[in-house]
């Protein structure tokens, strides 16, 4: 009796250890490793790049591959400090850098081609706490014999979604540190299957989740924690996963827009909500899944503008999307199985779980919800 009393407050600290510990590091949001967006165009024998990235890391010096968190480089110091410069200061760094970064992207259409900076567009020094996104402009010469080009993004890079322009069936790919691209046709027609658009988008909705989508996977376990039995936790993951499939959809489709000032705010205030509920309430209330499901519509705009940063292929819109939405799902399932593992199947049936386990975590989420509201409404 004494070993399962142990094991029960355990199982409570540890799970007050883990949401601090997202609350520690979701405060470095800013620091978030996003993809580099690549977009290409060649026209009379010139090829033209349009690299949209947070330079800053790149010239800081960080290796991006794998990394989530600018946090955990050894260089983040100089990156936070690279934030606060203004163009002047910052472009002839940059430009420093592209000169031997080039050298490392590999570019050959019949033979090499080598690029070079034509214009640098840095923002203006604005919240240093959120991170920049920067315009690296390159320009090179394809042999008029051309008919493909293939690239190969240069290691410690990070992710980049490349994507052709001005040509029928454009190739968009989805490449990571040292990947090359296979041949693509200059005059198009090397647009993804409906089967490769689905499967190259399905990590991308994972990742928001695991490990990226902090705030989501507070709301998700918020969910978890009302009650111990499975049903009234399949009622609100349903409505929450038909809401934020929607307004998904609508973001994407460029139906529906709303600012991320007030998208973001909301779904913290969402987190709070569903936390302090479980507090107070021990079943699911009738209304409950109808507010989870305005809350998932909020939480679907979120996930609408994560995939306005990659884009979508035009001629695979449909199959990238639900690609993307299915590793959304894929993600929330995996962090409900992982609470039931650790929480659930060993502690669910105890007659104390509510006030030893689901009512201090359900406090910790509401905490860490509402100093996110107060973060993103007024910091």
């Amino acid at each position: 009796m004494t070993l399962l009393r142990i094991s029960h407050r355990l199982a409570s600290v540890f799970l007050m250890s883990s949401l601090a510990l997202f609350a520690l590091v979701s405060t470095a949001r800013a620091h978030e490793v996003t993809p580099t967006i690549a977009d290409f165009r060649v026209e009379n024998d010139q090829i033209a790049f349009d690299l949209r990235l947070n330079i800053e890391a790149f010239v800081a010096g960080i290796n991006l591959d794998g990394m989530n968190d600018t946090n955990d480089a050894a260089q983040a110091t100089d990156y936070d400090s690279l934030r606060a410069l203004d163009q002047a200061e910052l472009e002839p760094m940059v430009r420093q850098f592209a000169e031997e970064w080039l050298e490392t992207l590999e570019l050959t259409a019949t033979g090499s081609v080598q690029l070079s900076v034509t214009e640098v567009v840095i923002p203006e020094v604005g919240n240093v706490d959120l991170p920049r996104a920067t315009y690296l402009l390159l320009n090179g010469s394809i042999p008029s014999s051309a008919r493909s080009l293939t690239m190969t993004w240069p290691k410690g890079s990070g992710s980049v979604v490349l994507r052709q322009n001005g040509v029928d069936e454009p190739y968009t790919g989805f490449l990571q540190g040292g990947e090359t691209t296979p041949p693509i046709p200059l005059t198009g027609g090397a647009a993804l299957t409906p089967l490769e658009a689905f499967v190259d988008y399905l990590p991308v909705g994972f990742e928001h989740i695991l490990p990226r989508g902090l705030d989501h996977i507070l709301f998700v376990l918020g969910l978890f924690f009302l009650s111990s039995r499975l049903r009234p936790l399949i009622w609100q993951v349903s409505a929450f996963t038909l809401a934020h499939t929607i307004t998904l959809a609508l973001g994407a489709l460029g139906v529906v827009t709303v600012s991320p000032d007030i998208v973001e705010p909301l779904i913290a205030a969402s987190i709070v909500y569903v936390a302090v509920e479980n507090i107070f309430t021990r079943h699911l209330s009738p209304w409950r899944p109808l507010v989870i499901f305005g809350f998932g519509l909020l939480h679907g705009l979120g996930f609408a503008s994560v995939l306005g940063e990659f884009g979508l292929p035009r001629d695979q819109f449909i199959a990238a999307l639900v690609g993307f939405n299915v590793g959304v799902e894929l993600g929330q399932l995996y962090v409900i199985a992982v609470a039931f593992a650790v929480v659930g199947v060993w502690f669910r049936s105890h007659p104390k779980y509510r006030g030893r386990i689901a009512i201090p975590a359900s406090i910790t989420i509401a905490v860490i919800g509402a100093y996110w509201f107060v973060e993103r409404m007024f910091l």
